[in-house]
């Protein structure tokens, strides 16, 4: 197997205080725990930013200042941002903006998805024009696929070039609306991506740890951290992003898979070197 990608999620685009007073949610917030998890093993770090009233928000400045002040601590770690842009209730146009500053990585929501009493809208036109400005950005994609649909909307999109190999899945299951946080489930849909491609996952909610475990043994990689899970077990919330990335790491020791390093990371993502 590959060495382990381990990526965090500190904070989304609903995350409250009053859910959980331990959330990160100013830039420095949001650097300090991406710095405490790459401390941890953590190799990808996935960027929301909210704006002075706490909501979340695709202001360039603000991702600007995150990552400066990551990169400030010495940190090597792979930055990847949002473009989900508070489930489709922001222009396509600022959508648009993380990915301006030119990340190594970038979420690629590949469709539309019922989620609760909203839909989280991707349409086709949105999801060729966000492929054609990653290409131009020199972005990976990091596709986000919430039902098995959206692995197809993904190797359409491939078959016509919008985005290069090698394609990296990123499968989030659990989510109300979405395929099923199940072993079989997961199964189905590793079986349905290119031979070779790097995959992950993350389980919303107390799927979390489960499909953490799934995905280590089963040779893919993981996402761990607050915005798909505050707690650290039923009834305790976690009391930091680096607690839960410090137990996949434990875990994964303990089934003898290694971890891997951001420069071992870029390797299997097709991505350039740090400083190249």
């Amino acid at each position: 197997m590959d060495p382990l990608i381990i990526s965090v999620a500190t904070t989304g685009n609903w995350l409250t205080r009053e859910q959980t007073p331990y959330a990160p949610l100013s830039p420095r917030e949001v650097a300090t725990a991406a710095v405490d998890c790459w401390c941890e093993g953590v190799t990808i770090v996935h960027i929301h930013v909210r704006d002075s009233q706490g909501a979340a928000s695709l202001n360039k400045d603000l991702f600007r200042e995150t990552v400066e002040l990551i990169r400030a601590a010495g940190c090597d770690i792979i930055i990847n941002f949002t473009t989900s842009g508070r489930l489709g209730q922001l222009p396509d146009e600022d959508r648009f903006n993380p990915v301006e500053l030119k990340p190594e990585l970038a979420s690629f929501d590949a469709g539309s998805i019922n989620i609760r009493n909203g839909v989280f809208i991707n349409s086709a036109t949105f999801l060729e024009n966000l492929a054609q400005k990653m290409l131009e950005n020199g972005v990976k994609p990091e596709i986000e696929c919430f039902d098995t649909a959206m692995i197809a909307n993904a190797l359409d999109l491939a078959a016509r070039g919008f985005i290069k190999p090698p394609l990296f899945f990123q499968f989030v299951l659990g989510v109300p609306g979405g395929a099923q946080a199940t072993a079989k489930q997961l199964l189905h849909m590793v079986e349905l991506i290119p031979p070779g491609s790097p995959w992950s996952v993350c389980g919303i909610g107390p799927y979390q740890l489960p499909l953490n475990t799934l995905a280590i043994v089963m040779g893919g990689h993981t996402r761990t951290g607050m915005e798909d899970n505050i707690y650290y077990r039923k009834g305790e919330l976690a009391k930091s992003n680096a607690q839960l990335v410090a137990r996949v790491v434990r875990i994964a020791r303990e089934c003898e898979r290694e971890i891997a390093s951001p420069g071992e990371a870029r390797k299997i993502l097709g991505l350039r070197c740090l400083n190249e």
